[in-house]
């Protein structure tokens, strides 16, 4: 099918997974893991690799043999919670937490001297990296470095002839005074080790991915659910920080009715029950390899986004259709009660995997350019195991 030309066709339920689908905390857990990594002798590289999609449970077993099984709860925990850290350390204790810096605010510079002959609109176009007076600058700045600016400002000449060279001073050492300003408020106020000093200096916040929440919204109650390679400390901890709350149905690692995790795809087969649907009239939407084909391997029509892997990485993993995100998907809600079927439709933008690249094809679909089987869109077929392998 071209990607000129849109898809639609219809399921019951919607299985999401949730990191790297609904949400973006992929810097923090790739930290995390990488200073599992570092911790045990290991390429971190090598770590995130091996690790992506797949539970923390069976990553820390297979990279920490030494755990005991009665100490993995533990641990689990103990790993989410380093995510969650990493993910709001900038803001709680990096400089993302520094209120009103004068370093990185954005006023307007007062006259720098009383007695500077220089007009007044000179000295309000002055850098903005540099406000206030010498005094209120005191905490942020080196004595000597404000020595040099104080001995620069009362030679007005020299600022008019100088004045890009003592802006890009200003500002270079205002940087790197307000980061020794920040990492030495944090040491003495929350005495945190090397690594939690070192994550507070990147921001690695969870961010919510785009489309989703307008899908998420345009999906009743009770017809979506999350099945996600995440335990519940992290999982919980992703959705609420950027707003989705998680749905009555959230299948999460450490459930333990499940056997195995992804690929397995057991997550989403009890996410499915859950809900009361058969897996075979569900849609995935997944971001990962094992993520997608634990989808696949449930029998659902699987729906793979290009938001953590590149379209190359994900192409041969037997994903129905490829999009870059979900802001190609659109879902309306039609009919009422048991009738209730949801509409998928796929934007031109979307690209439909070949169906060499897996085993099953694609399930039916009408293009919004063709005339469908009835004049009733409900009694389109329906998504089925059946109709996938016709």
């Amino acid at each position: 099918m071209s990607s000129t030309t849109a898809s639609t066709f219809y399921a019951d339920a919607v299985l999401f997974d949730m990191d790297g689908t609904l949400t973006d905390s992929i810097s923090a857990v790739e930290a995390a893991w990488g200073k599992v990594a570092t911790d045990i002798g290991q390429d971190p590289a090598y770590v995130i690799a091996a690790t992506h999609g797949k539970r923390a449970v069976d990553n820390l077993a297979q990279f920490k043999p030494h755990i005991k099984f009665h100490e993995m709860d533990r641990e689990v925990q103990s790993f989410e919670e380093s995510i969650l850290f990493f993910a709001d350390a900038y803001n709680k204790h990096g400089p993302g937490s520094v209120p009103s810096s004068p370093v990185v605010s954005g006023a307007t510079t007062p006259a720098l001297s009383p007695s500077s002959s220089s007009p007044a609109s000179r000295a309000s176009s002055r850098a903005s990296s540099f406000v206030g007076t010498l005094a209120q600058l005191a905490p942020f700045r080196r004595p000597s470095f404000l020595h040099r600016v104080s001995s620069l400002l009362t030679i007005s000449p020299a600022i008019r002839e100088h004045e890009d060279a003592l802006e890009t001073a200003i500002s270079e050492e205002g940087a790197d005074d307000a980061q020794d300003d920040w990492k030495t408020m944090v040491q003495k106020k929350h005495q945190l080790e090397a690594w939690q000093l070192e994550a507070a200096a990147v921001d690695r916040s969870v961010r919510i991915l785009p489309g989703v929440k307008r899908v998420m919204d345009s999906i009743p109650k009770g017809r979506y659910a999350v099945a996600t390679s995440g335990a519940k400390t992290y999982a919980y901890g992703c959705m609420t920080r950027v707003g989705i709350t998680p749905p009555e149905v959230t299948i999460t690692a450490d459930d333990k009715r499940l056997k195995a995790g992804k690929p397995a795809p057991d997550p989403f087969l009890l996410a499915a029950s859950e809900l009361g649907f058969d897996a075979a009239r569900c849609v995935v939407f997944e971001d990962s390899p094992s993520g997608i084909r634990a989808g696949v391997a449930s029998g659902a029509t699987v729906i793979a986004v290009c938001t953590s892997h590149e379209r190359a990485k994900i192409a041969h993993c037997g994903a129905h259709y490829i999009v870059e995100n979900m802001e190609q998907i659109e879902i309306v809600p039609e009919g009422e009660g048991e009738n209730l079927r949801l509409r998928f439709v796929i934007k031109p933008e979307a690209a439909m995997a070949p169906a060499h690249q897996h085993q099953q094809v694609a399930p039916t679909t009408t293009s919004t350019t063709t005339t469908t089987a009835s004049a009733h869109p409900l009694a389109a077929p329906p998504v089925t195991a059946a109709s996938i392998a016709a």
